[in-house]
C-alpha cells in the first residue's frame, strides 16, 4: 500500500503538472472536474497527516498569472480562488456549513446572488480621488498570485469600457472594483478570421488569448484586440458600500462600470439550485463563454463574518456545468511528435457539436489511453469537451460494434524520420501511463516543434514566429535549429507565403529584442524535459549566470530547491551530456544571445547573515507585516531555507498568528521560537 507521504508527493507532483499545462502551456490535459478531484484527495490527506502539510503544496496556493516584463504591485486586499461544486448536494453541503457557522436555520430563505461565471481573465482597478472630486483610474493589475500582480494598467485603458474616472460617494476616497475581462464570441471569431487573411496565426480560445494579449508589451497591439469587462467584486474601498451584494453591483453599474444583467437573487439554496439547471441549457444562447456560475451570500456582513480558507472565501461558491457529451465515430489515430519526442496520439473522428463549437480531433493523450479503452476504428465513441475547451474520448460504445472495426495500428517507427519507437511507463498507481518515444534528436518534427516552443510567449517571446512561420522557415531551408533564426534577413522572411516587408521587419525586430532575454526565459526555452518555467526561474536564482548553470554538479541541482528535485537534476545532465546541445548553446552565444546575470543569487551572497546563513526555517501562522512569501524571500536573501514541516532539522520557526501543529510541535522538539516582532528585529540587523 502506498504511504501517505508518497501518495502526496505523487499528488503534488500531478498537481502542479497539470498547473504548468495550463498556466504556462496552455493546454490542459484534464477537465476542471478532474483537477478538483486531485485536489481535494490532497487536501483530505494533509488533513488526516498534519505534519506532511507545507507551505509550498498547491493546496496552500492560488494560481499564479504573473509575468516578466511588468512591474509587480501589491494588493491591498488579497484577490482569492472560488472553490468549485459540481451537483445540487455538494451545494446545499456547502449552504449547510455557512448556516452552521453563522448560526442560522438553513431552512430560512438566506438570499444568495448567482451570477453567469465568464471564462476570462480577473483583474482588480483602483480608483482613487484626486484635487477635482473625480476619481481616477490609476493601476490596474492581474490575480498573479493572489498577493500581488502584474501592472497591467496601461493595456487595461485601452479597454473603452473601463471607465477613466468616477464619482464617488462625499468623503469617499478609493474604490478597487474587480471584474473579468473576456472576449464576446463574435467579436473573438472575427479577429481570428482577419489574423487568417493576413498570414498570421488564429488564437485557439477566447480565455487564453484574452490572458495572452493582456501581457503584451505593446499597447497598440493590445488596443487592436476586442476586449471587454464585466464588473462584479470590490477590493480596498474606504467608503460604507450596500449592504448587500446585489445592491452593490447596481451601485457601480451607476458609477459606470458594465455589469452583467444576467443575474438573479434568489431566496433559498433551493431556489439558486433551480437556477443552476436552467442555465445548464441557456448558456448555449450567451454571445460569450460561461463555464459556470457563481453564487454568493447577498449579504456583505455575512461574508466578511464567514471570512475564508486558506485560498478562496467561505460565502462565495462555483457552480460548474457538466461537461457536454456527445457521440461520434473514430475514423483514424493520427500520432504528433512534440518537442522532447513524446509521440502523442490524437482522434480524428466524424465532426460533432460540442460546446458551441464543430469537434473533429480529440486528445487520446498517450498509448497506454488507447490500450485502456480497447480502442478501434470505427468505434461508436462518446466524445467530451472537459472545462469547455478540451475534447477528449470518454469511452467506446461497445453495444454499438458491428464486427466491422479493427484495432489501432500503434507505430514502432517515428512518422517523422523513421526511428525506432521506445515505450516509457510513467503516471501514477492509479493513473498509469504508457508513452511512445522517437529518440532522434534530429528529428524534423521534433526540430519543428523545438523551435516553436524556443519562441514562446512563456520562452523567448518572439512575436510573430508561430508555428506557420516556423514551417515556413524550415521547409525553405532556411533554419535548422534556433541558432539559425539569428543568421535570417529581412529579406529572407519578406519572401515567404503572406510575409510582407512590414511582417519581416516586426520579426528581426522580435528576434533582436530575444537576445536580451532573462537567464530563466533562457533555460526554460532551451527545453530541457522535466524543466517547466518554475524550475527554470528556481535554477536562474540558484546559479545566477549560464556558465555557473552549465557547470553545476549533480549535487547542486538536486539542491537548488525545497522541490525533489532528482528527476530535474537527471534531466539537466541528459541534456548536457549531449555533445549537439552544447554546440547549440555556443552558436546562440556567438549570435548574441547572452541571458545576463540573475543577481538574485549574486545578493543573497551579499546579504548572508549568521541568524540566517545556512540555517533552516518554517513559517506558521498569519504575519501581520508581510506575507509568507515575502518573509521566505527575506530569509533566503540572507543565505537562510525556508520548508514545509518542523524535523529535528529545523532551526527556527517563525510564529505569526493563530499557528497551528507546527508551533506544537517546534516546542515538544526544543526549537528556537521567533515571534513576529523578534523575526522583524532580526532581518533589521542584518540590513
Amino acid at each position: 500500500m502506498t504511504s501517505p507521504a508518497k501518495r502526496i508527493k505523487e499528488l503534488r507532483d500531478e498537481i502542479e503538472r497539470h498547473n504548468w499545462l495550463y498556466h504556462v502551456q496552455a493546454e490542459p490535459e484534464i477537465s476542471d472536474r478532474e483537477y478538483d478531484a486531485l485536489l481535494k484527495e490532497l487536501q483530505d490527506l494533509e488533513e488526516l497527516h498534519p505534519n506532511l502539510k507545507a507551505t509550498n503544496s498547491p493546496t496552500q496556493k492560488v494560481g499564479s498569472d504573473l509575468a516578466d516584463g511588468f512591474a509587480t504591485v501589491p494588493h491591498a486586499v488579497r484577490m482569492m480562488s472560488i472553490s468549485n461544486t459540481y451537483n445540487a448536494d455538494e451545494l446545499r453541503q456547502w449552504h449547510e456549513s455557512n448556516c452552521k457557522r453563522l448560526d442560522i436555520d438553513p431552512a430560512s430563505g438566506v438570499e444568495y446572488v448567482v451570477e453567469l461565471k465568464i471564462d476570462g481573465v480577473a483583474v482588480n482597478l483602483r480608483y482613487e480621488r484626486g484635487e477635482d472630486g473625480t476619481a481616477a483610474f490609476v493601476l490596474g493589475a492581474t490575480r498573479g498570485d493572489g498577493r500581488k500582480g502584474d501592472d497591467i494598467t496601461r493595456n487595461l485603458r485601452t479597454i473603452n469600457v473601463i471607465p477613466a474616472g468616477v464619482k464617488l460617494p462625499k468623503g469617499a476616497g478609493v474604490l478597487e472594483v474587480r471584474g473579468e475581462v473576456y472576449y464576446e464570441r463574435k467579436a473573438f471569431d472575427k479577429m481570428n478570421e482577419d489574423r487568417a487573411k493576413r498570414g498570421e496565426p488564429t488564437f485557439a480560445n477566447p480565455r487564453n488569448s484574452a490572458a495572452g494579449t493582456l501581457k503584451l508589451l505593446d499597447t497598440g497591439m493590445v488596443a487592436q484586440r476586442p476586449l471587454t469587462m464585466f464588473a462584479y467584486a470590490f477590493g480596498e474601498v474606504d467608503f460604507d458600500l450596500p449592504p448587500t451584494h446585489s445592491e452593490f453591483l447596481d451601485f457601480i453599474e451607476g458609477l459606470g462600470f458594465r455589469v452583467n444583467h444576467e443575474r438573479a437573487v434568489c431566496a433559498g439554496i433551493d431556489a439558486a439550485i433551480e437556477l443552476t439547471q436552467a442555465w445548464e441549457t441557456k448558456r448555449k444562447e450567451l454571445g460569450y463563454e460561461t463555464d459556470g456560475l457563481v453564487i454568493k451570500l447577498n449579504r456583505l456582513d455575512w461574508q466578511a463574518e464567514l471570512g475564508a480558507t486558506a485560498k478562496a472565501p467561505r460565502a462565495i461558491t462555483a457552480y460548474k456545468f457538466s461537461a457536454e457529451q456527445a457521440q461520434s465515430k473514430l475514423l483514424e489515430v493520427e500520432w504528433n511528435i512534440g518537442r522532447t519526442g513524446a509521440v502523442t496520439p490524437v482522434a480524428i473522428m466524424e465532426p460533432v457539436q460540442l460546446a458551441g463549437t464543430t469537434v473533429k480531433r480529440a486528445s487520446l493523450h498517450n498509448v497506454g489511453e488507447i490500450r485502456r479503452l480497447d480502442l478501434k476504428i470505427n468505434d461508436a465513441i462518446m466524445v467530451e469537451k472537459g472545462g469547455e475547451i478540451i475534447p477528449k474520448v470518454l469511452r467506446v460504445i461497445d453495444s454499438l460494434r458491428t464486427g466491422k472495426e479493427k484495432g489501432v495500428d500503434i507505430p514502432s517507427k517515428c512518422p517523422s524520420c523513421s526511428s525506432t519507437l521506445i515505450e516509457i511507463e510513467g503516471g501514477t498507481k492509479k493513473k498509469p501511463t504508457t508513452t511512445l518515444q522517437c529518440v532522434n534528436v534530429g528529428c524534423p518534427a521534433q526540430v519543428r516543434e523545438r523551435i516553436q516552443h524556443y519562441a514562446s510567449r512563456n520562452a523567448m517571446d518572439i512575436e510573430g514566429l508561430g508555428e506557420k512561420v516556423v514551417n515556413q522557415l524550415v521547409d525553405a531551408g532556411l533554419i535548422n535549429d534556433v541558432a539559425d533564426l539569428y543568421g535570417l534577413t529581412p529579406e529572407q522572411v519578406s519572401s515567404l507565403e503572406r510575409q510582407g516587408d512590414r511582417s519581416a521587419e516586426n520579426l528581426i525586430d522580435a528576434l533582436e529584442q530575444s537576445r536580451k532575454q532573462s537567464l530563466a526565459r533562457f533555460v526554460f526555452a532551451l527545453g530541457i524535459r522535466q524543466v517547466g518555467a518554475q524550475s527554470a526561474q528556481e535554477l536562474a536564482v540558484r546559479f545566477g549566470t549560464l556558465d555557473r548553470f552549465l557547470e553545476a554538479t549533480r549535487q547542486e541541482l538536486t539542491s537548488f530547491s525545497e522541490q525533489e528535485t532528482n528527476v530535474i537534476a537527471d534531466a539537466i545532465i541528459e541534456f548536457r551530456e549531449r555533445r549537439e546541445n552544447l554546440e547549440l548553446i555556443r552558436r546562440l552565444r556567438e549570435a548574441g544571445v547572452n541571458p545576463p546575470e540573475d543577481k538574485t543569487a549574486t545578493e543573497r551572497e551579499q546579504n548572508r547573515d549568521e541568524d540566517f546563513d545556512g540555517r533552516t526555517f518554517v513559517l506558521t501562522g498569519e504575519l501581520s507585516s508581510m506575507t509568507r512569501g515575502e518573509a521566505k524571500k527575506d530569509i533566503e536573501k540572507r543565505g537562510g531555507k525556508v520548508t514545509g514541516s518542523v524535523s529535528k532539522k529545523t532551526n527556527v520557526v517563525v510564529v505569526g498568528e493563530n499557528p497551528g501543529s507546527k508551533h506544537d510541535k517546534a516546542q515538544t522538539l526544543e526549537i528556537t521560537i521567533w515571534d513576529e516582532e523578534e523575526f522583524r528585529k532580526r532581518l533589521n540587523q542584518a540590513d
